[in-house]
């Protein structure tokens, strides 16, 4: 929302056109799912436009894995960022950022370390953060390296694929699968915010007295009219399946998780504020998921300006940050609903219920 004269609010004028992190024009995203046999692990990449974007980020779990954030700490000196790389395969992960950097630096894309600048003297500024997937395909050793980021990279696209892909391959959130989910907003100032969030917590994103994704009603009008309460004979089938869980003793070792993302504006921001504006972001995490920055989570948000938007007043720079929080809220839910099931026991790794195939009488 954004502030009227009058000191009220206005509604957002609406999704943008793909309701994607690719709303913020000169985003890409790519994706590379590894779900071969044995596989269930993959990388995102969001690529930042040409020039990069300014970014700040936020840590709020108690687990993270992380590369490159003490960069974006707004004492610091480099200001722009080239991609950042969101991954599964735990800390091992992390090194799907080397194939983007490489990449990035093929493409003369980096800090300029020479002068007067040389394309092939530059440093590509490529934060990354992973979640925790390991073995749910069936192999522990299975997990992102450098060229799944390299094709991560190669893939960036401006279209945005949810659900079961790239980083949120083997993600789950609660006892369903997560994944991938996107969601965009244009402001009345005509500003762009948008999210990408890769859903793998501990906690769940749907309330199971109501079977529903927490943060459905914070949809925009048209964007989610198709849910609905889901029948007494699901929502009482979801609830049996989590007590015998919880009685065979899956719940008390909630394994590691980790929910991951981007936040992104073409409005005007400081690397200050853009680390506020990750911080705000989280908010909207805890509108979607319930517990959220626990101790086996590493929950970590970025935040991208690109500076091709309006400018904007403190004022402005507040419902823009509000607004990252909604968007992330929503994505969450985009997820949820994207999520398909899985079901990899045959190979050692696990079995994922999808929300739609736990709840099918939600969908209209």
């Amino acid at each position: 929302m954004t502030a009227a004269p009058d000191g009220g609010a206005q509604h957002p004028a609406g999704a943008g056109p793909t309701n994607s992190l690719v709303d913020v024009a000169g985003i890409r995203v790519g994706h590379h799912t590894r779900e071969e046999p044995g596989w269930l692990t993959g990388v995102t990449v969001v690529v930042a436009p040409a020039g990069g974007a300014v970014a700040g980020v936020d840590v709020r779990g108690g687990g993270p894995g992380t590369r490159e954030t003490d960069l974006l700490d707004p004492r610091n000196l480099v200001d722009r960022v080239d991609a950042v790389v969101l991954g599964g395969g735990s800390a091992f992960g992390l090194a799907a950022a080397d194939g983007v950097m490489d990449a990035l630096a093929a493409d003369g894309r980096g800090w300029p370390m020479a002068d007067p600048p040389d394309a092939t003297r530059v440093v590509p500024i490529v934060p990354a953060a992973i979640l925790f997937d390991l073995g749910r395909g069936g192999s522990w050793a299975n997990r992102p390296r450098a060229e799944d980021g390299r094709a991560a990279y190669a893939a960036a696209t401006d279209a945005v694929a949810q659900g079961s892909v790239g980083a949120g391959t083997g993600a789950k959130a609660g006892g369903l699968r997560g994944g991938v989910g996107s969601a965009s907003v244009v402001l009345p100032s005509g500003a762009t915010v948008a999210a990408l969030v890769v859903v793998n917590a501990v906690g769940s994103a749907v309330d199971l007295e109501t079977g529903l994704p927490y943060a459905v009603r914070l949809g925009l009008p048209g964007e989610l009219g198709h849910v609905r309460a889901p029948s007494q004979a699901d929502l009482a089938a979801a609830q049996a399946r989590s007590l015998a869980a919880v009685e065979a003793g899956e719940a008390a070792v909630p394994g590691l998780a980790t929910t991951i993302g981007v936040i992104a504006t073409d409005a005007t921001l400081t690397k200050a504020q853009c680390q506020k504006m990750a911080g705000v972001g989280h908010d909207g995490l805890a509108r979607a998921v319930r517990p959220v920055h626990t101790l086996f989570d590493g929950d970590t948000l970025f935040a991208l300006a690109t500076g091709s938007g309006p400018s904007s007043d403190p004022v402005e720079q507040t419902m823009v940050m509000e607004a990252g929080a909604d968007c992330v809220a929503r994505a969450v839910v985009h997820a949820m609903l994207a999520a398909t099931s899985v079901d990899r026991t045959a190979d050692g790794g696990v079995a994922l219920r999808s929300w739609s195939d736990a709840f099918p009488s939600a969908l209209t």
